[in-house]
């Protein structure tokens, strides 16, 4: 299962500056409009399934520990069962 992700044009827009401000401030390079875009679309590509499956990876542990606490939560509710003879 491949996942694309479209990022809205005015998120995209931003990012490309970013990454344009990087290069520049970081390696001293000019780098295009056309070339940051390039470079985000390979970066999403390349790293954005990691990115999902770690995202998942820590929902997945987020939700087992409420789990466990409701768990834990819920025995506390019990109440004691005997029928009352010794």
């Amino acid at each position: 299962m491949t996942i694309i992700l479209k990022l809205p044009r005015e998120e995209k827009d931003e990012i490309v500056r970013s990454v344009q401000a990087y290069f520049e401030d970081e390696r001293s390079e000019t780098i295009g409009a056309l070339g940051a875009e390039q470079l985000i679309d390979f970066m999403i590509k390349e790293l954005g399934p990691y990115l999902y499956n770690k995202a998942l990876a820590d929902a997945r542990t987020v939700i087992n520990e409420k789990y466990n606490q409701l768990d834990d939560e819920l025995y506390t509710l019990e109440k004691p069962t005997y029928n009352g003879r010794k």
